[in-house]
């Protein structure tokens, strides 16, 4: 196998095992599904011109979400727009499984919807380390490494950001 059709294997494997976690993280970072679209069609497109020049694979995920996070932030900064004007009231398809009920999904629905309308309350680094951990699935150094902010903290927003969640959330369901 030749080095170019090498690297489109590679590429290919990184793009299909990334690319719903970075859609989702940017798709709730930024309510606009074109823009999210454009962002990370770009990241893949910077990932395959420098995908050589990451060393160590299990650091590829880090990478990627780094340079999402960098062009939603330059997004931002284009549009003017505040890191604090975040939109996440869009609780994107649910895929409904033939073992799961129509009502259990619309209550995973529902719930979904009511997470997301909190966390559009919460402060921004809040929220972006819930995004990253629950709909990125990075793990906490993962996440500290996006985000250049140290490990411990990622834990204590993290776990302040669910703490909310869980008094809020409770609150609603026993009106």
């Amino acid at each position: 196998m030749s080095d170019s059709s090498k690297n489109i294997v590679e590429f290919t494997l990184v793009y299909n095992r990334n690319k719903a976690k970075l859609y989702n993280y940017a798709r709730k970072m930024i309510s606009d599904r074109m823009v999210c679209e454009d962002i990370i069609q770009n990241v893949f497109l910077k990932f395959f011109e420098n995908m050589y020049r990451i060393k160590n694979s299990e650091r590829v995920e880090v990478w990627l979400f780094t340079t999402t996070r960098n062009a939603i932030f330059t997004f931002f900064r284009n549009k003017k727009t505040h890191v604090d004007q975040f939109g996440v009231a869009d609780a994107d398809d649910m895929e409904i499984k033939d073992d799961i009920s129509l009502s259990d999904e619309y209550e995973n629905v529902e719930l979904k919807e009511m997470i997301a309308k909190e966390l559009e309350t919460m402060a921004p680094e809040q929220r972006e380390v819930f995004l990253l951990k629950e709909y990125g699935g990075l793990s906490y150094k993962e996440v500290a490494d996006v985000m250049n902010i140290d490990e411990e903290l990622v834990k204590s927003r993290l776990y302040k950001t669910r703490r909310k969640l869980i008094n809020r959330l409770s609150k609603a369901i026993n009106f």
